[in-house]
């Protein structure tokens, strides 16, 4: 059962990307609306164990990354990706600490699945969320657990971390989804104007770039795509060990 609970978790995450439409709009409709514009992909390990797994909605965006380079390692991303999906955290409040529920959530349902059986006793996750708060004053919520990063690319400006790594060098997770301690996610918001990005990234980018690198691929008046692209480049020329998953969200309002 719990096997069969988990593949169809994975292959309903397989399918949770909105994708652009093509077209003009129905007579009488609005010409548009605040939302994420996003792109996304994870570029495969070559010790062939996937770990990452993602979401991108329209007002909501997320990675996890599952620790312990076991086949389990992703297991353990769609469990608390599929938790956060089911929690709805773009209609569950908008103060910053609201995004609490989602992530306790997420580290229930991996935290439950390690205790039931006994195959699976170390199911960890990282794990960042984003939502778009859309109205007079739009904004950009975010939780973040584990080693992964989210960063703010004002449109103009240089790129700026809005997260800080839950562990020490290539050190254990300090904070992890599904650890036997206490959850303790780190929560904020930033302010959005209309053409600010916002990057989500897995450990496995960090370890291929470096955050120099990173942040000079970042800067740029590059469309999502283009920008995914240089970034995935230099991510296969690096040969990775480990998934790296990259998401890039441009605000937009039209």
């Amino acid at each position: 059962m719990t096997f069969f609970v988990i593949t169809f978790l994975i292959s309903c995450l397989s399918v949770m990307t909105v994708r652009g439409r093509r077209g003009n709009w129905p007579a009488g409709m609005p010409g548009g609306r605040a939302r994420l514009m996003a792109v996304g992909g994870t570029y495969e390990g070559s010790q062939g164990l996937p770990s990452d797994a993602y979401v991108i909605q329209e007002r909501l965006i997320a990675a996890a990354h599952g620790t312990g380079g076991t086949e389990l390692g992703h297991t353990a991303a769609a469990l608390a990706l599929g938790a956060v999906v089911g929690a709805r955290p773009q209609h569950a409040g908008t103060r910053e600490q609201d995004l609490d529920g989602s992530t306790q959530a997420a580290h229930r349902a991996v935290r439950t699945a390690s205790l039931r059986n006994p195959a699976t006793p170390e199911l960890v996750s990282t794990l960042d969320l984003i939502v778009l708060d859309a109205g007079e004053r739009p904004r950009l919520r975010f939780a973040h657990v584990g080693n992964g990063a989210i960063w703010h690319c004002p449109k103009g400006r240089e790129p700026q971390p809005l997260t800080t790594t839950h562990s020490f060098d290539d050190g254990p997770l300090l904070r992890g989804v599904g650890m036997s301690s206490a959850l303790n996610p780190e929560l904020g918001a930033v302010s959005l104007s209309p053409g600010d990005r916002v990057v989500i990234v897995t450990e496995g980018v960090l370890k291929a770039l470096g955050v120099p690198r990173m942040k000079q691929l970042l800067t740029g008046a590059t469309s999502p795509v283009a920008c995914l692209d240089r970034l995935y480049d230099e991510i296969a020329a690096a040969e990775p060990k480990e998934d790296a998953t990259v998401l890039i969200a441009d605000f937009v309002t039209a």
